[in-house]
């Protein structure tokens, strides 16, 4: 839906903003270690594959950026956010590569990043707020939904005037979903500061429960862009660039759709808990060093 020259645009955007959020990472002084990085990382893979019906045959799924920053940091919930959307378009074709600039922008840039900065900034020197996590977490949405009304204005797919009401409305439902279980994952989930395991071992086996046993279970109804595209007459499916080896979350060979889904889910886990691993060794590497 979002093309042309937009497309380049939000690559460059979103790289750029990868770059400098890599670069702030390096330069923070509190880090989270390599095994809760990698957890909540895959953690928000795992709750992203859930999708969970609102109205009119319509379906809202996790962002997950707000959660994301207030678990590890605002800079370190922006690169998990990228990670994972990476994993999504180039494992299971979720997005695709010609709008992974944009999902970037939006969903990590904006969601997580602005998102976690409110979140901060709401908070100040006291404790967080599960309200205020909340009311981000939905907001975190709208500003999600808005930035891709802006896409498609600039694409040419449609006027901003036209989907922006018909988006916020939709994501405005969706957000209340957003932040229900952004404030129910950060009340069940250890801290970061927490000494023991828990702390990455949790989130990790979340993970697995979600993709494994919950994924399956998700809601079939076109999510809200899909939804308002189809309403409002803009929804087209283009050919991908590529066939991503585990396309649409599904397993090659004849196994039930449930079956499928729990193990491509389980792949997804993995696959990113593996490259969160390799990402975070890289600025933990000096601190590692030093211990030993």
């Amino acid at each position: 839906m979002v093309e042309g020259a937009v497309c380049p645009v939000t690559a460059m955007v979103g790289a750029t903003g990868i770059g400098a959020t890599a670069w702030a990472v390096f330069k923070s002084k509190q880090k989270p270690d390599v095994a809760r990085f990698a957890s909540v990382s895959a953690l928000i893979f795992a709750a992203q594959m859930v999708n969970f019906p609102i109205q009119d045959g319509t379906s809202g799924h996790l962002l997950g950026g707000v959660l994301a920053s207030a678990l590890l940091g605002t800079p370190f919930g922006v690169l998990a956010m990228g990670l994972v959307l990476a994993v999504q378009a180039l494992v299971f074709s979720d997005g695709g590569l010609s709008v992974l600039g944009a999902n970037v922008v939006n969903m990590a840039l904006l969601g997580a990043g602005v998102g976690g900065w409110m979140v901060n900034h709401l908070r100040g020197s006291s404790p967080l707020s599960l309200a205020r996590l909340g009311f981000v977490a939905w907001l975190s949405v709208l500003l999600a939904a808005l930035g891709c009304c802006v896409e498609l204005a600039l694409s040419g797919t449609i006027a901003f005037s036209a989907s922006a009401p018909a988006m916020l409305g939709t994501h405005a439902v969706i957000g209340i979903g957003e932040a229900l279980i952004t404030v129910l994952a950060f009340s069940l989930l250890p801290a970061s500061e927490s000494a023991s395991r828990k702390s990455a071992v949790v989130p990790a086996l979340a993970a697995v429960l979600v993709a494994s046993i919950i994924s399956p279970w998700a809601s079939v109804f076109p999510d809200g862009l899909e939804s308002v595209a189809a309403r409002l007459g803009f929804l087209h499916q283009s050919a991908p660039a590529f066939v991503a080896p585990l396309a649409n979350y599904s397993m090659p060979g004849s196994l039930s759709a449930g079956l499928s889904t729990s193990l491509a889910g389980l792949i997804g886990v993995l696959v990113v808990f593996a490259l969160g691993a390799v990402i975070s060794l890289m600025w933990n590497a000096p601190r590692l060093s030093r211990a030993s």
